[in-house]
């Protein structure tokens, strides 16, 4: 594993496991909120059979993960899509240079690295730039990952509860439904980001409408889908499987 590859994921590690976490404990406090104004028949706590409103309980929770993980996610995002903007300048000027050898000599400088540069550019702020599209996209998307996956896992239990193919197919369909409907998000927030990296600071940004059915904003969906479906039927498998087995080894 090169070095550069460690930094983005920890990151990812940190992000994920912070996002359960907020999300495990945010079910609780919601269900409890929500139980004495809809009743224990329409809504029940974690760890018990869902019952008709648990979706309303389980969006919330996701919501609240994908807000609070963005204040970590987003500096490193913003880091890592500079290095990319830096290294797509480079080789886009190779064309005019009598000498390009210079591009094949370019070293991604690390994310710390990455990150001192757009402080001292931009200030401590400047890590954030985009704040309020990645909020947007990491609220909406945690709250459907987590809504489609739990409601997934309901209607594929037993009464002996969720089979190994049941989770597996819940981890993919979330994965894969969630990316769909905030990619055209992702891609907003990845152009306004590229645009603040292409611009001096304090220099107007361009006005660029948003549309969901653009196509332009779709670009790349397929990969993504694909990806996000077989990691995610892979990660919830596993994850699953850890879960009950610390509960039966706590259990014993």
């Amino acid at each position: 594993m090169s070095t550069g590859s460690l930094a983005p994921l920890a990151s990812v590690t940190l992000v994920r496991t912070v996002s359960f976490s907020i999300y495990s404990k945010s079910k609780q406090v919601y269900a409890e909120m929500l139980k004495p104004v809809l009743g224990p028949r329409l809504i029940s706590t974690p760890n018990t059979p869902p019952k008709p409103c648990n979706p309303i309980y389980w969006f919330l929770s996701g919501a609240t993960a994908g807000g609070a993980i963005t204040f970590i996610a987003c500096p490193f995002e913003f880091t890592k899509l500079s290095a990319q903007i830096e290294l797509f300048m480079l080789r886009s000027k190779r064309s005019s240079l009598d000498d390009p050898s210079h591009i094949r000599k370019y070293k991604h400088k690390g994310t710390l690295e990455g990150a001192k540069d757009i402080v001292r550019a931009r200030g401590l702020l400047g890590l954030y730039s985009g704040f309020h599209l990645h909020f947007i996209r990491d609220s909406l998307g945690t709250a459907m990952y987590f809504t489609f996956y739990e409601t997934g896992k309901a209607m594929f239990s037993s009464p002996e509860g969720p089979s190994t193919l049941g989770i597996a197919v819940s981890g993919g369909l979330c994965g894969l439904l969630s990316w769909v409907l905030i990619y055209p998000i992702d891609s907003a927030k990845s152009i306004y980001q590229r645009d603040v990296l292409t611009h001096p600071p304090g220099k107007p940004l361009p006005k660029r409408p948003f549309r969901f059915f653009n196509r332009r904003m779709y670009r790349g969906l397929g990969v993504s889908m694909t990806r996000s479906c077989i990691l995610n039927a892979v990660f919830f498998s596993s994850y699953e499987y850890i879960k009950g087995s610390v509960n039966t080894f706590v259990d014993e």
